[in-house]
């Protein structure tokens, strides 16, 4: 696969000319060259095909090609909403729900969080999105959404039908795969996991709890093997 860029903008056949960090990235970083082919993407599904023209320190002029549609999508919503776990598994968490297809990452606040999301969280998750967007090729990038409390959270509408919470006192019970093509969304609480009134009030929402089995596992781990059961 080239080596992937992103941009906000849109993408008309032609003379584009990359500026911000990511031409930065491409011109100085990275060091390439007039002639040098790579792909744009910026969130609409397809790869632009370009090459490179005329380079700076901050900035690169391509010429863009027709766009290729390239379907690298899990074919379904599917929403993870989780406490944040700390330092660095937070990154990972974000880059493999990434990897891995999820459509959309809701950052929780719960009883029990350790970590509160920041006001800049929105932003350097979405920074993080990209890069490993960037990395596995995908096209669509993950929502990142505002905060949320638990408790607030669980009264919007816009979640999918299927909704599934992580507990580890949870039935054991499987996700119902049947659940997918409508969308499916699956909620992790914190390391020391969601209060009982927190989970007695998601049933009364119409959210399914489940565990994962007999081990206590992290956050990251929890939300990666949850979606890779989905996908």
């Amino acid at each position: 696969m080239a080596d992937r860029f992103y941009t906000p903008q849109l993408l008309p056949p032609g003379e584009f000319v990359l500026d911000g960090a990511e031409g930065h990235h491409l011109a100085t970083v990275r060091r390439f060259a007039p002639g040098d082919r790579v792909v744009l993407f910026n969130g609409d599904g397809s790869d632009y095909p370009a090459e490179i023209v005329a380079v700076s320190k901050k900035s690169a002029v391509l010429i863009v090609g027709p766009p290729l549609y390239a379907d690298r999508e899990v074919g379904f919503d599917l929403v993870v909403a989780s406490a944040l776990p700390k330092g660095d598994r937070a990154d990972f968490l974000i880059e493999k729900l990434t990897e891995l297809g999820a459509t959309r990452f809701v950052p929780l606040i719960t009883a029990r969080s350790v970590v509160v999301p920041k006001a800049s969280t929105v932003e350097k998750f979405s920074r993080a999105v990209i890069e490993a967007s960037k990395q596995c090729g995908r096209n669509v990038l993950m929502q990142v959404d505002e905060p949320a409390r638990w408790n607030d959270f669980l009264k919007r509408t816009d979640p999918p039908p299927g909704r599934y919470a992580l507990h580890t006192s949870g039935s054991n019970g499987r996700i119902d795969r049947a659940t997918v093509k409508d969308g499916v969304i699956v909620a992790v609480g914190p390391e020391g996991g969601f209060t009982s009134e927190e989970v007695d009030e998601a049933s009364r929402m119409g959210w399914k709890e489940i565990s994962l089995g007999t081990r206590i596992l992290r956050i990251e781990t929890a939300a990666i093997a949850a979606v890779s059961i989905l996908i």
